[in-house]
């Protein structure tokens, strides 16, 4: 794994994690590598040092600190507009790709929904005129 600085047409920097610098390159050149903050899709790296992880040796990183509060205002509005998505849409999981196709066809009832879904799979949805947008964060994942 790498971890990449990336940089938007409008100046936005961004970290990424790719499995290495050739499938970052695979993925920027089909055109699914976009900016977290505004998702541009015009992005190329940064200068960085870039950031190795080996399954050798595992990473030794910074606890991070817990923040009551989104440091700067692009977190922020992720963290509203994150709120706001999972308020008002159904979350349909791994299931996006086949919902949003039935959606589009009327074969289910017209509905917000979010979800997750492989990049082929979305590319294929946005080639068959289905309105879908990528969404800056992940779900939050529950755990026993």
């Amino acid at each position: 794994m790498i971890q990449f600085t990336l940089k938007c047409s409008n100046d936005h920097r961004f970290d990424s994690w790719f499995q290495s610098g050739s499938a970052f390159d695979k993925l920027h050149s089909a055109g699914l590598v976009s900016c977290s903050v505004c998702g541009s899709a015009k992005v190329s790296k940064a200068i960085m040092a870039p950031r190795v992880s080996t399954a050798d040796k595992p990473e030794q990183r910074p606890a991070k600190p817990k923040l009551t509060e989104p440091a700067s205002p692009a977190e922020q509005a992720l963290a509203e507009l994150k709120k706001y998505v999972e308020k008002n849409s159904d979350y349909v999981g791994r299931n996006f790709a086949t919902e949003a196709r039935a959606i589009h066809t009327g074969d289910a009832p017209q509905r917000p929904i979010w979800g997750e879904t492989r990049g082929d799979e979305a590319k294929k949805l946005i080639e068959d005129g289905v309105p879908i947008a990528p969404l800056p964060f992940t779900p939050t994942r529950k755990s026993n």
